[in-house]
């Protein structure tokens, strides 16, 4: 018996090149329908981009008082602002605050103090932003978890915080309204 050769007509080959096209075809479609679902769930989720910025309105606080509010669930202390307040604020030689930061780079306007309302030691909530509360030795926040107190600019002053307490990035849409975040 003799061997019968084989030979590869244009047609085999064009049907080999269609079907190793298809394979790549799907092989790609495949890994893309794998892909982007992992790449999408990386994503923030939908509640959360909600969160991402908030805006307060700022109208119903009358001087000296102030509001809380939650972003990024995290208390935000929004302080209306004496002007013995300001005053007091902007006395304060730098040299003896442990982390030096001017009343004018932590608010935008004077009578508006806007800040994450936890203390940079262990992430308690100090308290200071009611009438009745402890306001430390410097009349602004006090943590009593571990002794940490604040200035009116919300400046740690004494105690084992390291750091002010944090401005959050803010800005004033109007005169009565702030945008979080």
């Amino acid at each position: 018996m003799s061997a019968k050769k084989t030979t590869n007509s244009p047609k085999d080959e064009t049907k080999r090149d269609f079907l190793q096209l298809t394979a790549a075809a799907f092989g790609v479609v495949g890994v893309a329908s794998f892909a982007a679902p992992l790449v999408n769930s990386m994503n923030p989720a939908q509640d959360t981009l909600a969160l991402a910025s908030i805006e307060v309105d700022i109208s119903n606080i009358p001087v000296g008082q102030a509001k809380t509010v939650m972003w990024r669930g995290k208390p935000v202390f929004i302080k209306h602002r004496t002007p013995e307040q300001i005053e007091q604020a902007r006395a304060v030689d730098l040299a003896v605050l442990p982390d030096k930061q001017s009343d004018e780079d932590r608010t935008q306007k004077p009578e508006w103090l806007v800040m994450v309302g936890i203390c940079t030691h262990l992430g308690c909530v100090p308290a200071g932003q009611k009438e009745s509360d402890a306001h430390g030795d410097y009349k602004g926040w006090f943590c009593p978890c571990h002794g940490s107190h604040y200035d009116t600019s919300g400046r740690i002053r004494k105690g084992p915080a390291p750091k002010n307490l944090e401005v959050p990035p803010y800005e004033f849409v109007s005169d009565t309204l702030i945008k979080i975040g």
